[in-house]
């Protein structure tokens, strides 16, 4: 903690003693440590972006990406109209998006009512009274009047001077604080679009299901019409028509199936676009997905590109200028005061100079005992500080931890996805290579039921893939922070 550069607190006790307040600066000194960001670790490099130590081929190339940096509306990288349009309306639309604006603009107020402690206040008033005393009051002096009007007119004012920065750090602690709920409200507002980017590819995946199933369940209709022709010709058993009409309808089941998932999704998405989930409906998007390649930046940004590693370096912020606020306790207090008006008995004679009356006055005060309450008050504020930077820190180490594992995602899953694309050709070629052996009645129908199992298993197994690769990517923008930085919090 840093010393502040003031009069020890003896000195301003021999000070006030003397009754030498004209001496003493309006504007005071600070005390309380000064701020200093909590020193946080960060690599000099993600290490999902690291060439490997052993690249395949004996080449490696770092991916390419798609813009220089994340833009605010990062949604529009996935060249989606659809989703463009959800996106637009969670910023106007979502409830819990609002709340925590407003939580933004309470905290955005509570700094000008603590800005107007630095400043005097000053109240005018007035009264009026027509008084009858009693006659038979102790000390009656023969022949004065009984019954007298008294008329006031008066204005006053008072000011406590900030001397030691009680207020300053007060209105420090506040302009911290609102900064971090203004980026708290950043983070919700990311966490929330997210959200709905990751509904909605899961619910697009969901809807490529279907195509696939509801393409596979005609073919199977098909293939149970020409087993059931082969049946009527004595090629084929019945064991085998009833293992295509079994293939059929476990099939049909499945597409009917997927609606349970997509209509949940779909309540999830109208919900976050501030809309009740019976009046909503999105129409099913066939478009290919774009799944673009999120530019990462160096790892240093990261700590203002996060909403949420800004909030907590702020609440450190504040809870340091609280550490001020308790030491200033332990220093005097001085007040200032002055009264002013006119007083008369006859309203045609008030505002005249025999009227006028004033008083001006000053008292200082000093607690010199209290059983340590400012000192356990100044250790928790001390204690209250050191947990925010740890809270801090940890954030920082979580927002690195999970850039890493959306690179790593990605990396994996776009492998993986070539894999999955070799293996839905291989098994569209076996089906074909079971369905001709099963014509020329080379082979029962198991075989081609297999071949099916396994056919429609890789398709649905790739859109899952694809699926997985655009919420991969969500969540990796997610970790980087969207397309916000610490340019946009407010410096009241």
């Amino acid at each position: 903690m840093e010393r502040s550069m003031c009069l020890g607190r003896r000195t301003w006790q021999r000070i006030l003693a003397l009754g030498s307040f004209a001496m003493l600066p309006l504007t005071g000194c600070l005390v309380g440590p000064n701020y200093h960001r909590p020193l946080a670790v960060t690599p000099p490099e993600f290490k999902e972006l690291a060439p490997p130590p052993d690249p395949a081929n004996g080449t490696w190339k770092q991916a390419q990406p798609s813009a220089e940096k994340l833009r605010a509306k990062w949604w529009e990288l996935y060249d989606d109209a659809q989703l463009s349009s959800l996106e637009e309306k969670v910023a106007s639309s979502n409830q819990s998006l609002k709340a925590a604006y407003q939580t933004y603009v309470q905290a955005r107020s509570q700094i000008k009512v603590d800005r107007a402690a630095l400043f005097p206040t000053a109240g005018v008033g007035s009264s009026g009274d027509r008084v009858r005393l009693s006659s038979h009051r102790p000390l009656l002096t023969p022949g004065s009047q009984n019954t007298h009007s008294d008329i006031t007119l008066e204005g006053s004012a008072s000011w406590e001077p900030d001397l030691w920065g009680r207020v300053r750090r007060t209105v420090e602690s506040a302009s911290a604080t609102t900064q971090a709920t203004n980026a708290d409200f950043a983070n919700v507002r990311l966490i929330l679009q997210a959200e709905l980017a990751i509904d909605y590819f899961q619910l697009r995946g969901l809807d490529a299901q279907q195509r696939i199933l509801d393409s596979t369940v005609a073919s199977y209709k098909d293939y149970l019409k020409l087993t059931q022709r082969r049946f009527d010709d004595g090629l084929s058993s019945g064991a085998d028509l009833a293992l295509a009409q079994t293939q059929f309808d476990q099939t049909d089941a499945q597409a009917t199936d997927i609606g349970v998932a997509r209509a949940q999704y779909e309540h999830a998405i109208a919900k976050l676009i501030g809309e009740p989930a019976s009046a909503f409906s999105l129409v099913a998007n066939s478009r290919p997905f774009v799944i673009p390649t999120v530019p990462a930046g160096l790892p240093s940004e990261l700590l203002e590109r996060r909403p949420d590693v800004a909030a907590a370096e702020r609440q450190a912020a504040a809870a340091n200028a609280a550490i001020g606020i308790a030491q200033a306790a332990f220093y005097p207090n001085l007040n200032l005061n002055a009264n002013g008006g006119f007083e008369s008995v006859n309203p045609g004679t008030l505002i005249q100079g025999p009227s006028a009356l004033w008083t001006l006055g000053a008292s200082a005060a000093e607690t010199l005992f209290d059983a340590g309450r400012r000192r356990a008050i100044k250790q928790e504020a001390i204690a209250a500080y050191e947990q925010d930077a740890a809270n801090y820190r940890e954030t920082v180490l979580q927002s690195f931890q999970d850039v890493e594992d959306g690179l790593s995602t990605v990396r994996i899953l776009n492998l993986e996805s070539g894999q999955q694309a070799k293996a839905v050709i291989d098994s569209d070629r076996s089906l074909r290579l079971s369905t001709l052996q099963y014509k020329r009645g080379l082979s029962n129908y198991l075989q081609v039921i297999t071949a099916q199992t396994i056919a429609l298993l890789n398709q649905r197994t790739a859109v899952d893939i694809t699926s997985r690769q655009a919420t991969a990517s969500v969540q990796l923008i997610k970790a980087l922070g969207g397309g916000w930085d610490t340019s946009q919090v407010p410096h009241p």
